[in-house]
């Protein structure tokens, strides 16, 4: 074997090795939601849907479920409000401090969860906000809005810049360019956006732990339960999340791709 070709087996085998390593407890806990038994353990002598009917008669899990799909809906649509024309701004205008305002967009994706939690802990009853889902929504709006904007401005970039001046010869104002020209053009990376943004504020902790009073969302919930000792619905939600999250991620990598 020459030294290409065992670089080249080292760096597979790598690879190999580290996805078996993020990726094989992700498969054992599929295994594991299908197992009749109560207790988790090898080999599987019985296999059932018994915890997924389980899941779906547990009030707690899925009125977290719903306080869950609630504010990502909400965020995301907020995010993608404030987040789309930021970034056609961004795209289109040179202006003064244009180069801080990116590296401030990025704060709140770069900043560790604990740390933006607690200071929007602080900030929220200074500016009147109580804490509740109301402040974890707006929570997720701010880190969403970062994620809009730096998805939406990469997508702006591989935008053809001659489409919005040739709307203009033909007479279009810039709004009418806007929403039949420069939207349209969009619209699958809007799409991916979306999935993306679900997928995140679904998953959010730290930030949604510092301000939620009342009801959990679906990760504070699991925790919960989690913290009384695994239970086998874990599992069978832990499934669900884990195929809705793949499903959705790798959607939103397909139409973040497309032109």
């Amino acid at each position: 074997m020459n030294t290409t070709s065992l670089k080249n087996f080292l760096v597979s085998f790598s690879g190999i090795a580290v996805l078996l390593f993020l990726y094989f407890p992700l498969v054992v806990i599929v295994l594991f939601s299908f197992n009749a038994d109560t207790v988790n353990s090898f080999p599987i002598q019985h296999f059932s849907l018994k915890w997924y009917s389980v899941l779906f008669r547990d009030d707690e899990l899925l009125q977290s479920i719903g306080t869950s799909i609630s504010i990502a809906l909400i965020s995301t649509a907020v995010a993608l409000l404030i987040g789309i024309p930021a970034a056609y701004a961004m795209h289109k205008y040179d202006f003064k401090g244009k180069k801080l305002i990116d590296k401030i967009v990025l704060m709140p994706i770069t900043l560790p969860g604990i740390v933006t939690g607690v200071a929007m802990l602080s900030f929220f009853p200074f500016v009147g906000v109580k804490i509740s889902l109301t402040a974890v929504t707006f929570g997720h709006i701010t880190f969403l809005c970062a994620i809009v904007v730096t998805q939406m401005l990469a997508r702006f970039k591989r935008l053809d810049p001659y489409l919005e001046q040739a709307a203009y010869d033909l007479g279009a104002t810039p709004s009418a360019t806007f929403f039949k020209v420069i939207l349209p053009n969009i619209k699958t990376a809007i799409i991916g956006c979306v999935l993306l943004c679900l997928v995140l504020s679904m998953d959010e902790i730290p930030v949604t732990f510092f301000l939620i009073a009342g009801n959990n969302t679906l990760p504070l919930e699991i925790y919960a339960m989690m913290r009384r000792g695994i239970t086998p619905e874990v599992n069978a939600i832990s499934t669900l999340i884990f195929i809705f999250s793949t499903t959705a991620i790798l959607l939103s990598m397909r139409l973040n791709k497309e032109k």
